[in-house]
């Protein structure tokens, strides 16, 4: 039980950190930003292993521009979200980012 709790809390304080970021971008960048938190934000986190995403998760991916959104990821949003497994969801999805590509602070080998 308190696994769960961790787990919720863990995903209301991912999501209210994010949302600064997520209006930000989603003025600039095309693409659906809350069905981005909702469907990958588990796929993505630092505490646990990497694993792949659902088709939920990477319908949303294919309609996002992932390099626009990168522009706009911040340190905090990194205290969070794990960029390997970002690029990993993205690439499992059919949309990899190109070699060499800035994501926030991470640059994909």
């Amino acid at each position: 039980m308190a696994k769960l709790g961790f787990a919720t809390y863990l995903m209301l304080l991912c999501t209210s950190m994010i949302i600064s970021t997520t209006n930000t971008a989603s003025a600039q960048c095309q693409g659906d930003f809350q069905g981005l938190i909702q469907q990958c934000s588990r796929f993505v986190q630092k505490p646990g292993p990497q694993q792949s995403p659902s088709q939920g998760c990477c319908n949303v991916v294919r309609n996002v521009d992932l390099l626009c959104v990168c522009q706009h990821v911040t340190t905090q949003v990194e205290n969070i979200i794990s960029m390997e497994k970002a690029a990993f969801v993205s690439a499992s999805c059919g949309k990899p980012l190109a070699h060499g590509t800035k994501c926030g602070s991470y640059t994909v080998p």
